[in-house]
């Protein structure tokens, strides 16, 4: 991350003087020399004395940071010719400064307050202590003039202390909760409304300034701080329950006022342009909106429950840049096997497993590999969850009569090569990808089954003859998704009874360096996880596997067949990860392993 203008004014020198309103201002820096000595007290000198740089590096990064201009820590940095970590370890003991872990400091309530998040970030400086003496700050950049700028704005002396630019930038995130500002709002709405009249509650929802409005914005803003994939708001007898899926597991985020839960209903459904009055049947919508500068697609369902209505918003980030095929946790062998399939000419291939698998993201990594000028490719999706260059996409709309089978095709018509299905739903479609695979047109697809044998009965169970299945189906795909162990906290462990028994179940072999998880940091919320990678398992459909599929043979014959020819299981793949340190045994248990596989 370069420094942001503020923070390069305040780094630009090393001396201070009075600016125009008597806060300090710092005076452009000198020339810097590019001499570097054996011994020393400037950073270069300490580099070379550590032996993490040589003095043909330091010097040739100061000419680079004269011309930029940037810091020789950042030129170096860049370059990947020095560590982060180590970087800072070196400034502080060149600037007499103690370390700081921010994955076990976390800072007060009462030092937050003293510094705004935004003057946080243009300074990548966080508050962790108050007292009444000095305030204590994490800093990653410990420029000379900052202490005297930072005792400006929190009114009170500073002292400072060191982490790593990374850690810091990943602590403000988490230490600046959008939800903070949720208690006030919720007194200025139980100011103004009455829990025995429910049905008054979401009159003001449609007012830009109520505090109802407010809190939603407030929702959407913590959720996608938090990474969150969806948010549910779950009205109970007493309260208003908001939860956020994270890495694939839910977590309790905040607690609402029973009252608030029509008015907090009312206003979503207000954004989603849905009908307001009906509070008896389910209903559908979706909102397009943008949340500190980033562009969010939001899909809302609402259902009746017994306390009331209950709202799921899933997020779809849509400034996230598309993954690669490798970056999904797809093994190299498996990506160099997988891409001559893509390479085919014709074809299909299907994309299996259950709901928030990961299928979706898989496709699109797998279009942004053989997208290209020179092809025609066309999706039919719903809904269309993020915008790929140089393609033609379609969204699904039943009620104006765009269905799957109807908007495949249209398609057809429209001289495809590559053609994307979001989803195999029904016979129909299904039976229009298979003929569109069969008369010239690459075709990629998901379908919801529970392993790739499942996936080519799915379809003879739609009725899809097994031999036009055989001829058109090139692979199949499976996937799940699992919680990668946080790199901040991870520690050794004895796992226990069950877990032994599962790595005997799935042929794993214990890790070279002992087995690992995550105690729980600030940087995980404590849930011992850090984002999630993809587990997968490849069905290649060979001459044998045809046969048995016109023949309908049994899932279990498929699968010993498969086997047999090299594909690896969902259970070996995560055994690997297991093995690797990627994810824990608990992990497996808790997304992958079925009993009886």
């Amino acid at each position: 991350m370069k420094l942001t203008s503020r923070a390069r004014h305040a780094a630009a020198g090393p001396s201070t003087s009075p600016g125009p309103s008597g806060s300090a201002r710092i005076e452009p820096r000198r020339p810097v020399d590019l001499t570097v000595r054996a011994g020393g007290n400037r950073l270069g000198e300490l580099l070379v004395a550590a032996g993490l740089a040589t003095s043909e590096q330091v010097v040739a990064a100061l000419t680079e940071s004269q011309r930029t201009p940037r810091f020789l820590g950042e030129c170096l940095l860049d370059n990947g010719l020095l560590n982060e970590r180590d970087l800072t370890v070196v400034v502080a003991r060149q600037r007499g400064l103690d370390l700081v872990d921010l994955r076990e400091a976390a800072p007060s309530p009462a030092a937050l307050a003293l510094l705004s998040e935004a003057h946080a970030r243009d300074l990548m400086v966080l508050p962790l202590s108050a007292r009444p003496e000095a305030a204590e700050v994490a800093v990653a950049i410990p420029v000379e003039g900052l202490p005297a700028l930072l005792a400006d704005v929190i009114g009170r002396p500073v002292r400072i202390r060191m982490a790593t630019r990374s850690d810091v930038m990943r602590a403000i995130g988490n230490s600046y909760r959008a939800l903070t500002g949720v208690a006030s709002e919720v007194k200025a709405f139980e100011s103004t409304h009455t829990a025995a009249r429910p049905e008054v509650a979401g009159g003001d929802a449609g007012t830009d300034d109520a505090p109802v409005v407010r809190v939603v914005q407030l929702l959407l803003t913590q959720a996608l701080r938090d990474r969150a994939s969806d948010i549910h708001i779950e009205p109970h007898p007493d309260k208003v329950q908001v939860r956020f899926r994270i890495d694939g597991a839910l977590h309790d985020i905040q607690e609402l006022p029973g009252a608030m839960g029509p008015a907090v209903v009312s206003r979503i459904k207000i954004m989603a342009g849905l009908n307001i009055v009906e509070r008896r049947r389910p209903q559908d919508g979706q909102i397009s909106l943008e949340v500190e500068g980033r562009s969010v697609d939001i899909r809302v369902s609402t259902t009746v429950v017994i306390e009331g209505e209950k709202v799921v918003l899933r997020l779809l980030d849509k400034s996230r840049q598309l993954f690669r095929l490798g970056e999904l946790g797809m093994p190299e062998d498996m990506i160099a096997r997988y891409a001559t399939v893509l390479r085919a000419p014709y074809g299909m291939v299907i994309c299996a497993g259950p709901t928030g698998s990961g299928k979706t993201t898989t496709l699109y990594g797998s279009i942004a590999q053989i997208n290209s000028p020179e092809r025609n490719v066309m999706t039919i999706e719903d809904p269309v969850e993020y915008r790929i260059p140089g393609t033609n996409q379609i969204q699904i709309n039943e009620q104006a009569g765009m269905s799957f089978a109807g908007g495949l095709r249209s398609i057809l018509r429209q001289d495809p090569d590559i053609i994307l299905v979001g989803e195999i739903r029904d016979a129909e479609t299904a039976r229009i990808a298979v003929q569109a695979a069969l008369t010239g047109h690459f075709v990629l697809s998901s379908l919801h089954a529970t392993d790739s044998p499942a996936a080519l009965h799915r379809l003879l169970d739609m009725g899809i003859e097994g031999f036009l299945i055989a001829s058109s189906v090139s692979a199949v795909v499976t996937q799940r998704l699992v919680r990668r162990i946080c790199p901040y906290c991870r520690e050794p462990y004895e796992p226990n009874a069950e877990e032994i028994g599962l790595l005997r179940a799935i042929n794993g072999s214990t890790p070279a360096g002992g087995f690992v998880r995550g105690h729980g940091c600030n940087f995980c919320a404590q849930t011992g996880f850090l984002d999630r990678i993809g587990v997968y398992e490849m069905l290649t459909i060979t001459e044998r596997i045809r046969e048995l599929v016109v023949d309908r043979a049994s899932h279990h014959e498929l699968r010993k067949v498969a086997r047999a020819e090299g594909m690896r299981t969902l259970q070996e793949e995560a055994a690997h990860l297991v093995a690797t340190g990627v994810t824990t045994l608990a992990e497996v248990l808790r997304s992958i392993y079925v009993v009886g596989n």
